[in-house]
């Protein structure tokens, strides 16, 4: 009777063992994306002689004009005119000159985010760690784990 407690517990030892490795397993991941994303947005400035902003979260920006116009917060409904495309230079996305219309809240953290640096009129170039785009998902033309670049100007805010 006094072995089972032992081969029980030595059964949670080896349960809490495991599970602590997957856990940093999956947190090292994460950060190695992180880390990556964060090389390929430098070297993407560096090679396009950018003058980029980082925001701390892993969004980089350039303002070209900040714009004059009433600046949005998350829950504004804006309209962009925009083209996004990869490091690579393939385009996934571009609204009409017209641009786009949608609340913030129903875009990407890098939007969410990068948007709101802007006023209305406002251009510039928003950079977006795939941890705040579509993360390891793979979303259409974009695969998993991309960087997203997106030249934008602001026209409307509501």
């Amino acid at each position: 009777m006094q072995k089972q407690p032992k081969v029980f517990l030595g059964t949670i030892a080896l349960i809490v063992i495991i599970m602590t490795g997957l856990y940093s397993c999956k947190k090292n991941k994460s950060k190695t994306q992180k880390e990556e994303d964060e090389k390929i947005i430098k070297q993407y400035i560096a090679d396009h002689n950018l003058s980029a902003t980082a925001t701390g979260t892993g969004l980089y920006y350039v303002m070209t004009s900040q714009g004059t116009g009433t600046q949005p917060t998350i829950s504004s409904t804006v309209t962009v005119a925009y083209r996004g495309y990869l490091t690579n230079g393939n385009s996934f996305d571009q609204s009409g000159a017209s641009g786009a219309t949608f609340p913030l809240q129903s875009v990407i953290k890098g939007w969410q985010e990068g948007i709101p640096l802007y006023k209305k009129g406002g251009k510039g170039v928003l950079l977006i760690p795939s941890e705040l785009g579509y993360g390891s998902k793979t979303q259409n033309k974009i695969p998993a784990n991309s960087v997203l670049i997106f030249d934008v100007e602001l026209l409307n805010v509501q």
